[in-house]
């Protein structure tokens, strides 16, 4: 694509909206979505909210005000890429990234492409690793020439890592059937032939590509469920199978369409039938050894990602909430039984939002790669803090708006004569608040808290990226508890000396500064936020 300009913003390889809906119609994937087939994903009324909300995360990017958040610099090639496609080059690109998704779910619920950032990054931290441990250079340069492609042509990536499982008691090898995991069933001297089934796939039908990868620590017996790969959207023998991205069936509302009428996100299960993968698509297959720090380097990297995605949401209920409370006839500022209730709303948005900035100052370059990591501890607590805290969220919204926002009549009685005029008189609470005004807000928490969308957000918060109780294996294997073990027994007087094999001493506190103090000249800072009051 030549180099042309939106507004005053160089676009280089970077897509419009517009142009990435286009490019889905050069794919012709298998998708089935309520028992049917789905000629023309594009087109497709039940995945236009879901394919709204990603061409968002192209045109903000093409946005001259929102560009500089939404953008990086790929220091390897010196190309302009959407920044859900960068490689972290300090703890600055951390930041950035995660005021970029937090900008991007505050339009969008969830934007979704954030997850391609964190699988790429995940993938070359360990593509180093593997060369490392080999001497050579062979997986980092394979996955460097897929990388160029990707930001070349500017790709939505869907990530399949999530395996069906079947029995969980039971090893990926030990299981009755085969294909509740993704595993390779033939090698070829140009390429590798695999089969399995993928589940919870996010945005699956309107993606470019997916990238496959292992969904836990494998042993030497699930050596052929180690894999890592790249799989175009509509490779022969890939099936996928959906449900409707956000509320696109349900009755159309007179005037402003409901939020998840216009994003949503599908999620899919992936069914994998003697998919061929070329190896320069092939990252890794049978090195089960590295399989375990893939997922724990996709899960850091995705669970910092979750907390800016929940902050933009929290952002979503905290507005309407304020103003609920004044279409109600309120000022929280002056009753302290709403006042309450929204400094709680706040209170736990910005505190867990505040652990991801603080993984993103405290993030450290990787030792193989060079890319700058989230510090696990700081995003393991904040991912933990929204994934317990999003029921919280619901219920202080409903808290702060009364119980209008299920009880009120469907909307077609606004545009019925016989109680039209009467509904929007005595349902008018402030005065200087129209009752289409008041009515419009409390369906729009409705829609974001006690729907079925509303339902999808709290069972993704909670589950995505990892259960709770791996949150919490995390952060305890992390957690520095030896130094604190260490500063007690110095104040104790006891003289113990730091033991490695001793359980509760084993892990240390490292050298902290911030990224100010310690970046090389050039390397990514924070760059100032747009202002997104005025819209896109």
């Amino acid at each position: 694509m030549n180099s042309t300009e939106t507004g005053t913003t160089p676009r280089g390889n970077l897509l419009s909206g517009a142009e990435y809906r286009e490019s889905l119609r050069r794919y012709t994937p298998k998708v089935y979505v309520d028992g049917q087939l789905i000629e023309s994903v594009a087109d497709a009324p039940t995945l236009q909210p879901g394919i709204n909300a990603l061409a968002v995360t192209y045109d903000f990017a093409l946005d001259a005000a929102k560009a500089p958040l939404m953008t990086a610099v790929q220091t390897a090639g010196g190309r302009t890429v959407n920044r859900m496609l960068h490689i972290n080059e300090a703890a600055g690109d951390l930041l950035n990234k995660l005021e970029a998704v937090r900008v991007l779910c505050q339009e969008t619920g969830c934007a979704q492409r954030y997850l391609a950032h964190d699988a790429l990054n995940a993938i070359h931290q360990v593509s180093a690793r593997i060369d490392d441990a080999r001497g050579s250079n062979e997986h980092r340069a394979r996955f460097a020439a897929y990388l160029a492609d990707v930001q070349e042509r500017d790709l939505s990536l869907g990530i399949a890592m999530t395996d069906a499982k079947g029995d969980r008691s039971l090893r990926p090898h030990q299981q009755a059937n085969p294909d509740t995991y993704v595993h390779v069933v033939d090698r070829r001297a140009t390429g590798i032939v695999i089969s399995g089934t993928k589940a919870i796939v996010t945005g699956a039908p309107y993606m470019h590509e997916f990238l496959v990868m292992p969904g836990r620590h494998m042993g030497h017996a699930d050596a052929d469920f180690a894999v890592c790969c790249a799989v175009p959207v509509d490779a022969p023998g890939l099936t996928i199978v959906a449900r409707p991205a956000g509320r696109p069936g349900e009755k159309l509302e007179h005037g402003a369409a409901l939020f998840s009428r216009r994003y949503g996100q599908s999620t899919a299960v992936l069914v994998f039938e003697r998919v061929f993968v070329p190896w320069e698509r092939v990252f890794f297959a049978g090195e089960w050894e590295h399989s375990g720090s893939l997922t724990y380097h996709y899960a850091t990297h995705h669970r910092h990602s979750c907390i800016a995605a929940r902050a933009g949401f929290g952002d979503l209920l905290i507005g309407a909430g304020a103003l609920m409370c004044e279409a109600n006839g309120f000022d929280p500022g002056r009753k302290a039984s709403l006042r309450e209730p929204m400094v709680e709303l706040i209170k736990i948005t910005e505190g867990f939002f505040a652990c991801g900035v603080a993984a993103s100052v405290y993030g450290t370059a990787d030792q193989y790669s060079g890319s700058f990591m989230p510090e696990p501890v700081f995003a393991n607590i904040g991912k933990l803090l929204l994934a317990t805290q999003i029921y919280d969220m619901h219920r202080l919204a409903h808290e702060v708006s009364g119980g209008l926002i299920v009880a009120l009549p469907g909307p077609d009685e606004d545009h019925n004569p016989a109680t039209a005029a009467t509904l929007a008189e005595v349902l008018r609470a402030n005065p200087d608040v129209p009752y289409d005004k008041r009515i419009e807000v409390a369906r729009f928490i409705e829609d974001l808290t006690a729907s079925y969308q509303g339902g999808w957000y709290s069972v993704i918060s909670l589950h995505g990226g990892g259960s709770p109780a791996a949150m919490k294996q995390e952060i305890w294997r992390n957690y520095p508890l030896g130094s604190k073990v260490e500063l007690v027994e110095r104040l104790l007087d006891r003289g113990v000396l730091h033991n490695e094999s001793r359980p509760i001493s084993r892990n240390r506190q490292p050298g902290r500064c911030c990224d100010a103090g310690c970046s090389p000249p050039g390397q990514a800072i924070m760059v100032p936020l747009p202002d997104t009051s005025k819209g896109s």
